[in-house]
């Protein structure tokens, strides 16, 4: 397996919000390949009232990670600049020198939720790629489906996002 006996996952994910704020919703896709060679996916997803689309897009990976039962190599695709950039153009480490503040010295948006990340892909090893959205990408219009029907209820009851603030 690559990197070691590491099980190597690859990460679809997805959010929404009909307003910003209003009521969102994520969707993430799960695939991994056993060491017999079967093929597992696995789709998450969940609604919230009065929320936004960022904090949809970064719980989309948290509950992704937090998912992963073993350390593993993972790759995260995401169509969200937020999520992606914050890790490869580095202002994750920025952010943490400066105590949760952005380069202008204003809190860091959705704090609560980037160290949940930060908790969540510590035992792995991950990397980020862009996607772009709604370009017919099968996974990530997959993602877009389970989050938007999460955001208008259809997968159960929308639940508070307690730590939105707005």
């Amino acid at each position: 397996m690559a990197g070691g006996d590491m099980m190597h996952v690859t990460i679809y994910t997805d959010g929404a919000a009909r307003g910003n704020p209003g009521n969102g919703g994520y969707g993430a896709v799960l695939l991994y390949t056993d060491p017999a060679g079967v093929e597992h996916r696995k789709e998450l997803s969940c609604g919230y009232r009065r929320t936004t689309n960022n904090r949809m897009e970064l719980l989309a990976v948290v509950v992704a990670l937090e998912a992963l039962l073993r350390p593993c190599e993972v790759e995260v695709h995401s169509d969200s600049q937020y999520v992606v950039n914050a890790f490869n153009q580095h202002w994750v480490q920025g952010w943490l020198k400066r105590g949760w503040k952005n380069s202008n010295k204003q809190p860091v948006k959705n704090v609560d939720l980037w160290k949940r990340l930060l908790a969540a892909k510590e035992p792995h090893r991950v990397s980020w790629v862009w996607v772009k959205g709604h370009a017919g990408h099968e996974l990530n219009e997959r993602c877009d489906e389970l989050a938007t029907a999460a955001a208008d209820g259809l997968s159960g009851p929308l639940l508070d996002d307690e730590g939105f603030a707005g």
